[in-house]
């Protein structure tokens, strides 16, 4: 399966990932998480400042993550989208063909998996942005992508509760 985990920052993705990574159902996966710090130390700008060849760079990255048979990732190409609609380095065309490009990879996941923020401090990595205002303005772009594509997406379950999100997702998956 193609399992991707959705949310702005700092919400618990990466985090989960790891350790789902861990059960033995998922020994044969490949585990993939953001590497966000390698590509700001090749010079890719990141957030609000992110160009379309930047964004560009990490949609290939979601793409190549979806040429394997069994991947759990801690991104998907929904959040590349989201991340693009929130640039103010990229013009309003350059977003739009770019989204729709990158929405046409939507149905290869098998489940993406979205975490809201809710009660989840954010923990500075010296790479993500803290600003909660646009933590939230990510948020609300995820939301509102995943209503417009919905139809795109086989499987789309929210995991609510942090305190629940491992079993929530083992009961996603095994039942």
């Amino acid at each position: 399966m193609k399992i991707g985990f959705t949310g702005t920052m700092s919400v618990g993705k990466t985090t989960l990932v790891n350790q789902i990574i861990d059960l033995p159902e998922f020994s044969d996966y490949i585990k993939r998480t953001e590497r966000s710090k390698y590509l700001m130390e090749l010079g890719i700008p990141l957030n609000t400042d992110s160009t379309l060849k930047g964004q560009t760079v990490f949609l290939a990255e979601r793409s190549s993550e979806l040429l394997q048979p069994n991947i759990i990732t801690d991104r998907t190409v929904l959040d590349v989208m989201a991340f693009s609609a929130c640039s103010t380095s990229m013009n309003k065309q350059e977003k739009s063909s770019f989204i729709k490009l990158a929405s046409l990879l939507l149905p290869e996941y098998d489940y993406i998996f979205y975490l809201p923020p809710k009660d989840i401090p954010i923990e500075d990595n010296s790479v993500r942005e803290t600003d909660p205002i646009y933590r939230d303005l990510i948020d609300s772009t995820i939301n509102i992508l995943l209503m417009e594509h919905k139809y795109k997406i086989k499987n789309l379950i929210r995991l609510e509760n942090p305190q629940t999100r491992l079993q929530d997702f083992k009961e996603a998956i095994f039942s």
